[in-house]
């Protein structure tokens, strides 16, 4: 939210509504706050003046059409990011979730790329008309609408907006609200909307380096395999960017976790919670990977490994030592299934330290390729599937390990084997 003078400190107080906080959310509140005040408090610079220059100038806005961007708007590196996902998208729907400088960033934008509509929610009316008028002084315009605070949405803590007609298909969601002070976790709601996202879709959440938007980014990684999540650098507030994937993706069934935790956690917030903070924020922090790169990875050492095959130069190595492998470069490679070939090993260099490519001839002598790295991929022991132009590839989880299949085969042949083998390597970790 945004206005042409400085903000105050604190997120202006709703008018028609007033959320009535449970105690565990005060108290989560009050934790977040103790361990998260040096992010909150970067969030009160809006970047240089020489950004703001140059995204006035990418948007032939003059220079008094920005307002003060410190305390809680968006800064400007954020406002980039919307403006180049819109250069390259050119969506015909975009959503907002908090209105403010980024609304006509935003539409200014959308103008100046063969238009498209942009759909801005906030949950104060006075704010809202506000900034339809504002955004008319400049010649754009947008459908920006009153939605107040309501109730909680699936197991998520908070309140929640009360989104009018949201368009069926969203090629850009921006979310900048509801503010922290609601909850730390409340931006994960926004989850209710990817399954309006179109293929291709791209997902932007500002303040993506605080506590509790890595918690929920944790959470969303885990929860929506079909959806790119990656941390973008730069910025001072951080942005977490997700691009819905094009292929088909494929899971197993798996034991659905459910939201109880929460409330249990939320219990005995007051003397575990940092803690328990810690290890969630530090768990992500300090994930090695994300499926995006490895999936990318994993494709294309089946490339490398065909390419090799079909090389004089290249000699093929069909020792698999895997105690070699474990105690040489870190890596578990799964035991190969009775009636499997081992055509070639290799060790390659990645952006998560050594992994290690098998090409392999199942029993029904199908080529494929199984890829072993150090990387957190949305999957568990339970594979998930994804198309890749002709190729389908498997991956999942066993412990610090990630693993995929991949093979010229139908989704439902590499997932079978997949998970063939994920079970293998599950019950000898159980073991070892």
């Amino acid at each position: 939210m945004t206005s042409r003078n400085f903000t105050a400190m604190r997120t202006l107080r709703e008018e028609e509504k007033v959320y009535e906080a449970t105690w565990y959310d005060r108290m989560y509140r009050l934790a977040f706050g103790a361990i998260g005040w040096p992010w909150l408090l970067r969030s009160l610079w809006g970047g240089t003046q020489a950004s703001k220059r140059r995204l006035l100038e990418r948007l032939n806005l003059p220079e008094d059409a920005l307002p003060n961007l410190g305390s809680w708007k968006a800064d400007t590196r954020f406002l980039h990011r919307i403006v180049d996902a819109i250069e390259e998208l050119r969506p015909q729907n975009v959503v907002e979730l908090g209105a403010g400088a980024s609304s006509l960033v935003c539409a200014k934008a959308l103008q100046l790329n063969g238009g498209g509509a942009l759909f801005s929610f906030d949950q104060h009316a006075p704010f809202v008309s506000a900034t339809s008028q504002w955004l008319s002084d400049f010649g754009v315009s947008a459908e920006i609408r009153h939605a107040p605070l309501g109730a909680r949405i699936g197991d998520w803590p908070g309140a929640w907006y009360e989104l009018p007609d949201i368009p069926g298909s969203i090629d850009l969601l921006i979310i900048d609200g509801p503010p922290w002070a609601v909850h730390p976790f409340v931006r994960g709601a926004a989850e209710c909307l990817f399954d309006r996202l179109a293929d291709g879709g791209v997902v932007l959440l500002d303040d993506a380096a605080r506590p509790g938007e890595r918690i929920i980014a944790h959470r969303w990684k885990k929860r929506w395999p079909q959806i790119a999540f990656t941390h973008l650098a730069g910025g001072t507030k951080g942005t977490l960017q997700g691009r819905k994937r094009t292929g088909k993706i494929l899971a197993f069934p798996a034991t659905a976790k459910t939201g109880g935790q929460w409330r249990r956690v939320a219990v005995i917030a007051g003397l575990l919670a940092t803690g328990w903070i810690a290890h969630e924020v530090v768990g992500d922090l300090w994930a090695p990977a994300h499926a995006a790169s490895f999936i990318d990875e994993g494709e294309a050492s089946y490339s490398a490994s065909l390419a090799r095959l079909a090389m004089r130069s290249q000699i093929e190595s069909a020792m698999l030592d895997r105690a070699e492998i474990r105690r040489s470069v870190g890596l578990e490679v799964p035991s190969i299934p009775p009636g499997w070939r081992v055509i070639d090993v290799q060790v390659y260099p990645s952006d998560s330290g050594n992994s290690v490519s098998l090409l392999l001839l199942t029993e029904r002598q199908e080529r494929v390729v199984l890829y072993a790295q150090r990387a957190e991929t949305p999957a568990e022991a339970n594979p998930l599937s994804e198309d890749r132009e002709g190729r389908s590839l498997a991956y999942w989880e066993i412990g610090p390990f990630a693993y995929a299949l991949t093979g010229e085969l139908n989704p439902e042949r590499i997932l079978l084997l997949a998970s063939e083998m994920a079970s293998t390597s599950l019950g000898e970790s159980l073991h070892s």
